[in-house]
């Protein structure tokens, strides 16, 4: 396999997380008896632009299908991060209502309605229809399309060209990153301004984070990298935050490579902080394997112990981070009988692989359980404020990335 930015051959193993279905494709009832479609989850490291990127995917359409279940606004937590970011980048560009907003996969408008009340014109692409539906009815104009060079050029012959590209957890989601890359390139204005968010490639090894890996994020990046990939488009780095979001994220700005303003001194300081971390050295990839695997043994370990004291266990979270780690364990109902949460797109069915029920909420309630284990830890704070009742019945709280921790 070649490179997916640069085109070298790649002959170092990141992790190997074994096969499993795709981490969105949640089955119904009458599903449960058919066969579900498994795909390795081995991700590589380029030893020339150091992009760490999935060996095999599926095709872009298969993961992100119609039913894709994936809703953006079930996080109070980044309702409240998108609408911090659209005042800041108004009052940062002067946006108004003689600019542009380009969302790239806009999902269910969450972050593009805040420019809509702004009175500032926007415009989404989202491929799923399912999510795309959902922000139109806000009144939200969207392109159910993938984003790509032919549709960056389309935009721009058609005088669409943005003022801001906004892309929040997207750019890892691709499969041509060059493509997509060339795609803002040609869709921004001259002078115009592209952020990007994604989880941070020194968070995932530092924290071990490997549950972030699944089928539909094809690349793991780095600002190291993202700046290579940018200046081969026409494009540069000009500055970068680091943010909480997704355990660790960061939000780089980009400009045409040509553009007068100056890079900031965070660009150099995030850079060397990656060089000091080892980002470019071949043995802090080798030595990743068995982090993740004393991870997974001890979470099997507690689930084996907790069912042997005669515990209740349920978890909480149906988040694709959850079926990373659940089909990589291989566990299934008998430890974990069940998962609760608050997207109604996934209730009252089942993770793929697992097949481990997901129900409301209020099951918990129900089910009483000893131990709920949170899958999706970046917003752990959040669940336990939101179920703190299981506190009644002396319940508690689990969190298994980096360490098992019962809270």
């Amino acid at each position: 396999m070649k490179c997916r930015h640069c085109g070298t051959d790649l002959h170092q193993t990141f992790v190997d997380l074994g096969t499993a279905p795709p981490s969105n494709a949640y089955l119904r009832a009458d599903e449960l008896s058919a066969p579900e479609t498994y795909y390795p989850l081995k991700v590589k490291v380029c030893h020339h632009c150091w992009l760490v990127q999935t060996e095999d995917y599926a095709e872009a359409d298969a993961l992100f299908s119609k039913d894709y279940a994936y809703f953006s606004s079930t996080s109070s937590s980044w309702l409240a991060h998108a609408r911090h970011y659209a005042q800041a980048m108004t009052q940062r560009l002067a946006l108004g209502a003689d600019s542009l907003v380009i969302e790239l996969a806009s999902n269910d408008g969450y972050l593009l309605r805040n420019f809509v009340e702004a009175g500032i014109p926007c415009l989404g692409i989202e491929p799923t229809d399912s999510t795309a539906q959902a922000a139109q009815a806000l009144g939200i104009p969207v392109l159910r399309e993938f984003f790509g060079e032919a549709l960056g050029r389309r935009l721009a012959a058609e005088g669409r060209q943005a003022d801001l590209i906004a892309g929040n957890n997207v750019y890892a989601h691709v499969p041509d990153i060059n493509d997509f890359t060339r795609g803002i390139q040609a869709a921004l204005k001259p002078g115009g301004t592209v952020t990007l968010e994604f989880p941070h490639l020194l968070q995932l090894i530092t924290h071990a984070q490997f549950d972030t890996i699944y089928h539909e994020h094809f690349s793991y990046l780095s600002l190291y990298t993202v700046a290579r990939i940018f200046a081969a488009a026409g494009l540069r780095v000009c500055d970068v935050e680091e943010l909480p979001t997704h355990g660790g994220s960061l939000r780089v700005y980009g400009c045409h490579a040509d553009d007068a303003r100056a890079d900031t001194a965070g660009v150099a300081n995030v850079l060397a902080r990656e060089a000091e971390a080892g980002l470019q050295d071949a043995q802090v990839y080798a030595d990743f394997q068995a982090r993740v695997e004393a991870i997974k043994d001890n979470f099997l370990d507690f689930l084996i112990a907790q069912k042997r004291a005669g515990k209740r266990v349920a978890a909480y979270g149906a988040a694709a981070k959850g079926n990373t780690l659940l089909n990589y364990a291989g566990v299934k109902p008998d430890l974990l009988p069940l998962v609760c949460d608050a997207a109604q797109a996934k209730q009252d069915k089942f993770l793929p692989g697992s097949r481990i029920p997901v129900r409301a909420p209020a099951a918990l309630a129900e089910f009483k359980p000893d131990l709920v284990v949170i899958f999706p830890w970046n917003i752990a704070q959040e669940i336990v404020a939101h179920h703190a009742y299981i506190e009644a019945w002396g319940g508690r709280f689990v969190t298994v990335v980096p360490r098992l921790e019962i809270r």
